[in-house]
């Protein structure tokens, strides 16, 4: 009896042995699983970027308009986000990241329409597939929010979400695919980390041709249009300052080198930017305003974007003093001497600065100045051509397509809102409503 115990014993302790030897190999083979940390950062992440639209580019839009508009801003923003929410589930997500196969060069698939066969255990990457979903979301949803700064003051609000739903199906999701999806630009090796093309040249690009088919407001240049409280859009540029760190560190995806790189990066640029812009009015103008300082910031922010995880600490702050000077200069150009009513400034400001921080990713990206080195293996200039060749072709597609989505609401419901509706204030004659007492 006792013999048989111990064989019993001895017989147990083998398969116990056996089992614990074999769990590695049965959990290779279970499904994939989100990594914990990774998840936890991009959740901050996508809080991080969604209050940039909302109420960071509401706030910040808001305070440098006409007192009789700023309440029309805010329900613009608003409104886009949620319109761009609802879109992106129903086709933008699967369009920019599903493989479009034989189309897969310029747009994706439909196979996840309404998030089909995506659930809770679903995993992309190290995070969970909603997770990238959501991320992406706020992406989606900032961009044609930012274009509103090009036409603000004087537009029907049935046309702005008309022009968002048009816009988001025939220039940001494909752009957005050709960038990140997987499409004809990521082929060439174009290097965009966190949207210089996608958001902020798409940005730009449309808030110029917007402000040049509607027109000037009435009264521009002649009547001073001074923003009417700088303490809002002060208040609003802190908070986009504060949630870009998740719009670029949480375009790593995973909470590692590269997204504390990109964070870095942002805030260097941004720092420069800011500094330098100023330092030029100051010169210019012996002294230095608020309004300057934070639009030097956006600069800065705008151009750093594309570059942010691919470029050294010292590298951001030359991307971002060139910015800072550059979009300046921009800016007077389109506002002064072309005259072009841009109202609050997108296309110097993020178009520029986009395309500033896309075609600088070429060089400091390089091992020699510190960078990540490129994602294909080119000599620096070979690498420039590729990234001019995407600031061209993103301009130019979006350029088109907006000009063809205005034609087409023009046409339906009209752009513009009556004179006596714009002298009015967008506040109460679009929405029966008084953002501050007068």
């Amino acid at each position: 009896m006792l013999a048989q115990f111990f064989a019993a014993r001895r017989a147990r302790r083998s398969l116990l042995c056996a089992l614990v030897g074999a769990m590695p190999a049965m959990c290779c083979a279970q499904t994939a699983v989100a990594n914990p940390g990774d998840s936890a950062w991009i959740l901050v992440a996508s809080g991080l970027v969604l209050m940039m639209s909302i109420p960071g580019l509401a706030m910040f839009y808001s305070g440098l308009v006409r007192t009789k508009n700023a309440l029309s801003i805010f329900v613009q923003c608003l409104a886009i986000v949620a319109l761009v929410s609802l879109l992106w589930l129903l086709g933008g997500y699967s369009l920019v990241f599903v493989d479009g196969g034989s189309a897969q060069a310029w747009i994706g698939g439909l196979s996840k329409f309404g998030l089909r066969g995506v659930d809770r255990g679903s995993v992309s990457g190290s995070i969970p597939e909603y997770l990238l979903f959501i991320f992406q979301l706020t992406f989606a949803a900032i961009t044609p929010a930012l274009v509103i700064g090009g036409f603000a003051e004087r537009i029907r609000f049935s046309s702005v979400l008309w022009f968002a739903a048009l816009w988001l199906l025939l220039v940001y999701i494909p752009v957005a695919h050709w960038v990140w999806g997987g499409g004809w630009l990521a082929r060439l090796g174009v290097m965009d980390f966190a949207g210089g093309l996608v958001v902020h040249l798409t940005a730009g690009s449309a808030a110029l041709v917007c402000a040049l088919i509607i027109r000037r407001r009435r009264g521009f240049p002649e009547v001073s249009m001074p923003p009417h409280n700088l303490p809002l859009t002060a208040a609003g540029a802190g908070l986009l300052w504060v949630g870009w760190y998740g719009f670029n560190g949480g375009s790593a995806l995973a909470a590692n080198g590269s997204a504390a790189s990109a964070v870095l990066a942002t805030h260097m640029g941004a720092s420069a930017g800011a500094l330098a812009w100023m330092a030029v009015e100051w010169f210019r103008y012996r002294k230095p305003s608020v309004l300057g300082i934070l639009t030097g910031m956006v600069a800065g922010l705008g151009a750093i974007t594309p570059a942010s995880g691919f470029v050294s600490p010292l590298s951001a702050i030359c991307i971002g003093s060139i910015a800072g000077v550059s979009c300046y200069f921009a800016t007077l150009l389109i506002k002064r001497v072309l005259r072009v009513d841009d109202t609050l400034d997108v296309s110097p400001v993020h178009g520029i600065g986009g395309i500033i921080g896309t075609i600088l990713t070429a060089v400091f990206a390089a091992t020699r100045f510190g960078g990540s080195g490129f994602s294909v293996q080119r000599p620096i200039a070979a690498q420039l051509g590729v990234q001019a060749l995407g600031v061209v072709a993103v301009a130019a597609w979006c350029a088109a397509m907006t000009w063809l989505i205005l034609r087409v609401i023009d046409a339906l419901v009209g752009l513009r809102v009556s004179e006596e509706e714009e002298t009015e204030g967008l506040d109460v004659a679009s929405h029966g409503e008084r953002g501050y007492s007068i």
